[in-house]
């Protein structure tokens, strides 16, 4: 699909305000809402826009602690990334999982947790029990300078 100015400036709207109505949408990008709205429906049937979601505030949960753990496995196979893949998306405190090149590591993981004893207990009884997981570095996170869920679509 071939995005043009008013496709960009919906897709700008609607990551900085998903709840945003139709009409509100529609005047801000200087559309009227009918074609507003069959726009936004075209973009979210292409599979460019995927969902809504809202945005949580970790600490006000109890979830006062970010880790970045880099993930050694023992072998490069399908089979053991596949297993691995499958068993980190079962994990809720895992919010981002990378499969890397270039590294020593062979994945990245953001994870969230309310305290050490919480990391600690993810960590040993899950992390290092998957099949193939030869080694972890764990970091964490000091204070979070940038944080983004926009995709620069304007550029």
């Amino acid at each position: 699909m071939k995005l043009d100015s008013y496709d960009r400036r919906i897709l700008e709207e609607l990551q900085r305000e998903g709840r945003l109505s139709n009409q509100d949408l529609a005047d801000r990008i200087g559309l009227s809402p009918s074609p507003c709205l069959r726009r936004v429906r075209a973009l979210e049937e292409a599979g460019i826009i995927l969902g809504y979601r809202a945005l949580l505030d970790a600490r006000q949960l109890g979830f006062t602690l970010v880790a970045i753990l880099s993930i050694s496995m023992d072998r490069h196979t399908p089979e053991r990334f596949a297993a691995f893949d499958t068993a980190v998306a079962a994990m809720p405190e895992v919010l981002e999982c990378l499969l890397l090149t270039g590294r020593d590591a062979d994945y990245q993981l953001k994870v969230v947790v309310r305290d050490m004893a919480h990391y600690q207990e993810l960590l040993l009884e899950r992390i290092t029990r998957i099949e193939g997981v030869s080694g972890v570095h764990s970091s964490f996170v000091l204070r979070q300078v940038v944080e983004r869920t926009n995709l620069p679509v304007g550029l």
